[in-house]
């Protein structure tokens, strides 16, 4: 049976998440909202449609979510330029493709961002398709963002999320799929655990010497 698997970006492949958590710290203070960056880091990985009303409250969400995800964004472009890919990533990839699977880049980020990912990784021509915001109606920890990644890959084989974060793991078993959680997204064994991983390792390294983990916890 064909194995599909289903890479988070953020956190995963490319090391963003603190940058984010710089970002949205910046993007809330400046509009009055001083959330200690400990507190920002733990919705990481949440989308960016519900990241507001969980760290500022409904009120400055439906007032002023928009205006602090447009900061957000601009915050974050001020540090994009500062991301580096995960050790092994593209190897990763390059030897999942080696395997016969089918490697699809699952992303709810703009369209921009994955495109300057996917350079990074220079895994444009090697991954088989990607996602982006446009594909999905409701980002983490709904599981849009991986129907969609589904929705390009073969629909009779086995697939598998590799994510960093809780909301990854949230996300994927609402899916109906297992995931391989990777700590590089600052969460612990434990709260990915409790989140629904079915397997953690330490980093994308890891998981390379041990790829038959993605193939042993697969689910049609």
């Amino acid at each position: 049976m064909a194995l599909t698997a289903i890479h988070e970006a953020a956190g995963t492949l490319v090391d963003t998440n603190y940058h984010h958590a710089i970002a949205w710290h910046r993007a809330l203070r400046a509009h009055g909202h001083l959330v200690q960056m400990w507190r920002i880091h733990r919705h990481i990985g949440m989308g960016g449609d519900k990241i507001v009303g969980a760290l500022a409250g409904e009120e400055a969400e439906e007032s002023e979510g928009d205006d602090i995800r447009e900061a957000e964004a601009e915050a974050y472009g001020e540090l994009i330029g500062e991301v580096e890919p995960m050790q092994g990533a593209r190897e990763l990839v390059e030897e999942l493709r080696a395997d016969g699977a089918t490697v699809i880049l699952a992303s709810s980020a703009k369209q921009n961002e994955v495109d300057h990912y996917l350079d990074l990784l220079a895994a444009r021509e090697l991954v088989d398709a990607w996602t982006t915001s446009a594909d999905v109606e409701e980002t983490k920890p709904a599981p849009d963002l991986v129907d969609a990644a589904l929705q390009k890959a073969d629909p009779d084989g086995a697939a598998v999320m590799i994510g960093d974060s809780t909301w990854d793991a949230r996300a994927a078993s609402k899916a109906g799929i297992p995931t391989v959680a990777v700590l590089t997204g600052g969460f612990s064994r434990e709260e990915l655990r409790e989140a629904g991983a079915a397997e953690v390792v330490e980093s994308i390294e890891e998981l390379r010497r041990d790829r038959e983990i993605l193939a042993r916890i697969s689910r049609p």
